[in-house]
């Protein structure tokens, strides 16, 4: 699939999913989070925050989960991830 396709359904995956039908668990919500930001910028760089930041940890440690994965690859798991969630 050509990249400019790829990336045309990722951002209208990303529009989507501003606008589904129902708010996503917390665990759905770190996927997208961790999917989107593993396909708009790669691996996690930085230091994990610290044990009070509980979101920052959360977000962290799932993005950190996808290293190594191609910025395709993310961006193909969002868009399916985004379609089964209701998102068009």
């Amino acid at each position: 699939m050509p990249e400019s396709s790829l990336s045309q359904r990722f951002a209208a995956a990303a529009t989507a999913a501003q606008n589904l039908p129902q708010r996503p668990d917390n665990d759905t919500l770190l996927k997208l989070y961790a999917l989107y930001k593993q396909a708009t910028t790669g691996d996690v760089a930085g230091k994990r925050p610290g044990f009070t930041d509980f979101v920052g940890r959360a977000k962290y440690d799932a993005w950190t989960a996808l290293r190594g994965a191609s910025k395709e690859e993310a961006m193909q798991n969002y868009i399916d991830l985004v379609q089964r969630l209701g998102g068009s």
